[in-house]
């Protein structure tokens, strides 16, 4: 078996990290492979710590009808031309693999990155893909975290060696599957994304390293999110610092906010994006100060990875600004 590759400074939350952690994620629509290769090769040459792709059978912003990747392929496609970033999906669909075949599939991305693979996971939400492509879509969010927390228990117990069986009563229908080889690292980590309180983070204090939620404002959304899976985990049994609190942050930064809107422009042209775009809350449209400002204050709650979201045309001028300045100065605060 391959020897992990430990060389880089920063890493997981259940390994105590060097400053802050930062990933880079494409959209991973409208995006050709050209572009999504040139964004690879920037993260890793700009130091990103982590690579991200996420899972839609169709577009999920703006027109549906416009073009998307397996992110797996893609994600393998990625590992033979990087050397360093780990590499996951933000976050994969629950409903569209079975935990047997996704434990597979993410422990083959380990073996052919040498040991960079995460495995990011959410309950699914997007109707249209799953009604396209004949895909169980449940009767509501409550089946699909119930479909969630089980598969993401059969999905540790395949990875830490064991065999699983799935209970009667259960969704799947797993008898005595095992999981040869496994991966390369002794723990894959395993990221669930969502805030569900009384659901996805239980699930996530039972069986996640890693936690990902939106980059918001409102801080005090964050802190409550935060304080219920801190009692998730108490009841559990868990020490909740165990666990890696990640942010994805939708981004356009430029040195003022009129800047930052002209080019926000032309991704919103590029995927059909309708007009209210520029008043959601979740995409910060910027200055450096601005959002320097905001990470300090995450940090200081406790979430120390940061995942910036880039749409197509590739934002090459905030991917850098993140890597550099914005990171050194949120790291010395």
């Amino acid at each position: 078996m391959a020897e992990l590759r430990r060389d880089d400074q920063r890493a997981f939350g259940y390994v105590r990290f060097m400053g802050i952690v930062l990933g880079l994620q494409l959209w991973n629509q409208v995006y050709d492979w050209p572009e999504a290769r040139h964004a690879a090769l920037r993260a890793e040459e700009l130091g990103y710590d982590h690579l991200w792709s996420w899972e839609h059978l169709l577009a999920a912003d703006g027109d549906p009808d416009q073009d998307t990747f397996d992110p797996y392929i893609l994600l393998t496609a990625w590992s033979q031309i990087t050397a360093r970033v780990k590499l996951g999906v933000l976050t994969g669909c629950n409903t569209f693999r079975s935990p047997g075949l996704l434990a597979k599939t993410v422990t083959t991305l380990d073996h052919v990155s040498n040991g960079r693979a995460i495995l990011g996971l959410g309950a699914g939400w997007f109707e249209p893909e799953h009604t396209a492509f004949g895909i169980e879509f449940g009767i509501g969010p409550g089946d699909r975290l119930a479909w969630l927390e089980e598969s993401v228990a059969a999905i540790r117990s395949l990875l830490e060696g064991q065999t699983v069986t799935s209970p009667d009563e259960g969704h799947y229908a797993l008898k005595d599957a095992q999981l040869l080889p496994l991966p390369i690292q002794e723990r894959l980590p395993i990221m669930i994304g969502g805030g569900g309180e009384k659901k996805t983070l239980r699930t996530v204090a039972r069986y996640a390293d890693m936690w990902n939620f939106a980059g918001i404002a409102d801080l005090d959304v964050l802190r409550r999110k935060d304080q219920v899976l801190q009692r998730h985990c108490e009841e559990v049994g868990r020490d909740s610092a165990e666990i890696e609190r990640t942010l994805y942050v939708a981004a356009v930064v430029r040195d003022t906010e009129k800047e930052a809107r002209l080019f926000f422009r032309t991704q919103v042209e590029a995927n059909r994006l309708d007009a209210s775009s520029f008043e959601q809350t979740d995409i910060h449209i910027t200055t450096q100060d601005q959002i320097i400002e905001l990470m300090i204050a995450w940090k200081e709650l406790g979430f120390g990875t940061f995942i910036l979201e880039v749409a197509s045309p590739f934002d090459d001028e905030t991917a850098e600004r993140f890597a550099t300045e914005i990171r050194r100065q949120v790291d010395s605060a």
